[in-house]
């Protein structure tokens, strides 16, 4: 698929309500469990992706789109969720989460952004120049990426529970 704001848009307007449908309400044992040491949570998930939405996606392509001279991208925390609050609920989360991505999906269309745009590029601190496609195609796949390490952290949880079924369960191989 080529990329396309506007398709872009159909995931990342989606993501809000795809978590919120997933985890709101759910017991702080679904929420609060991981795959192990040093691995995130669904709820650590929901706070990195806030995270993101303050600090990542919108801020990088306004540096791209920027007449700034240095174009180079602040180091983004990955980890900065660990020091957020976390006794906040899974519904406040959510609730940040949709907020703040409702505000920069209105960003970004404000931007109108051109074919041209698309191929101006900022400096990430660790891989170097990208573009702004590539920028925004990320931010498409990251979500989705997150949506299925939430399924398969929360599968995980009844993996020793599903006894010989696991062998045709691949959510749980690996």
């Amino acid at each position: 698929m080529t990329f396309s704001i506007n398709k872009s848009i159909e995931i990342l307007s989606r993501t809000p309500l795809v978590l919120e449908s997933l985890l709101s309400g759910l017991s702080e044992e679904w929420l609060k469990n991981n795959e192990g040491e040093n691995t995130w949570s669904p709820y650590d998930i929901v706070g990195h992706l806030i995270h993101g939405e303050k600090t990542d996606w919108m801020v990088r392509a306004k540096v791209i789109l920027s007449d700034a001279e240095d174009k180079t991208f602040e180091p983004f925390d990955r980890f900065a969720q660990m020091e957020a609050d976390q006794e906040q609920s899974i519904d406040a989360l959510l609730q940040t989460f949709k907020t703040l991505r409702a505000k920069n999906i209105e960003d970004l269309t404000a931007l109108q952004i051109s074919d041209a745009q698309l191929s101006a590029t900022g400096i990430h601190p660790a891989l170097g120049e990208a573009n702004l496609r590539e920028l925004l195609s990320t931010w498409v796949v990251h979500d989705l990426g997150h949506i299925a390490q939430i399924s398969r952290v929360m599968a995980k949880q009844y993996q020793s529970e599903v006894g010989p079924w696991k062998a045709y369960l691949g959510i749980l191989k690996g």
